[in-house]
């Protein structure tokens, strides 16, 4: 017994163009969906937002290499404030210097807010 299925034709190639329109709706999607630049925010007080600076010195310099208070080097900074601190509301100055990434500057934020100080302002 013999069947017969006609010609043999060549295999079609699939439209790529449903899958084109399917990625342009994607993409559109995503791009009114995502919110741009909230989840990174640094909550930050520049100089001259807030009140008046009162007490001792506390210029915490922050370098590629290490940080500095009031001009000498420190490795524990929240022990090496803490005798210049009346209160943990004292307004402590941050000055980024030299080859210091924005990387040093958050590190040395987070440190000094895990240490319990609020008045951190960010000076240039």
């Amino acid at each position: 017994m013999m069947f017969s299925f006609g010609p043999i034709r060549p295999a079609r190639r699939p439209s790529l163009t449903p899958m084109i329109d399917v990625v342009f709706l994607l993409l559109v999607f995503f791009m009114l969906a995502a919110r741009f630049g909230t989840d990174f925010a640094l909550p930050l007080q520049t100089a001259g937002s807030g009140t008046e600076y009162t007490g001792p010195p506390r210029l915490v310099g922050i370098e590629a290499h290490g940080v500095t208070l009031n001009g000498v080097a420190v490795d524990d900074l929240p022990t090496a404030l803490a005798p210049l601190m009346s209160a943990p509301d004292d307004i402590v100055l941050l000055r980024a210097r030299g080859g210091a990434t924005v990387q040093d500057l958050v590190r040395a934020l987070d440190e000094l807010r895990a240490a319990g100080l609020t008045q951190l302002i960010v000076v240039e």
